[in-house]
């Protein structure tokens, strides 16, 4: 009720202050920077490969181990490589050099990704080759 007394009491104090919140309110809106997928500016290209019911040690073996050494001779600026095999998944990340063209890594990785599909067991899909530096297209 204290409120109340003092816009009554004041009112032009209160009318000053909507008109402060109609004003910053929209200049505070405006000025916040978002974005649903920032960059982060890490050049890193995750792949996703898949073949349903393979234990982990066979993923290891047969997909994620053959993509890797492929994947380290044939694509350029390649920093450092981490991957993990689970039961019918494998994510191989590929951390690449601050100063590397992502766009270029990315087809590479893809052109090899599916150059190495006949290498690999039968009936196993395209991987999916995701880049951290790019928002995905809508």
């Amino acid at each position: 009720m204290w409120i109340v007394r003092i816009a009554l009491t004041r009112p032009y104090t209160f009318i000053v202050l909507a008109l402060l919140l109609l004003i910053l309110g929209p200049l505070a809106i405006l000025r916040t920077p978002t974005d649903i997928f920032p960059n982060i500016g890490i050049p890193v290209v995750s792949v996703v490969w898949s073949y349903t019911g393979m234990p982990p040690d066979e993923m290891g073996t047969r997909i994620t181990a053959n993509f890797e050494r492929a994947v380290s001779t044939t694509v350029n600026d390649i920093e450092h490589i981490e991957s993990q095999s689970l039961t019918g998944v494998s994510v191989i990340k590929l951390f690449f050099q601050p100063n590397a063209n992502i766009d270029v890594a990315l087809s590479q990785v893809t052109a090899i990704a599916q150059t190495m599909l006949k290498n690999m067991p039968a009936g196993i899909t395209p991987p999916l080759v995701l880049s951290y530096t790019h928002p995905p297209f809508l």
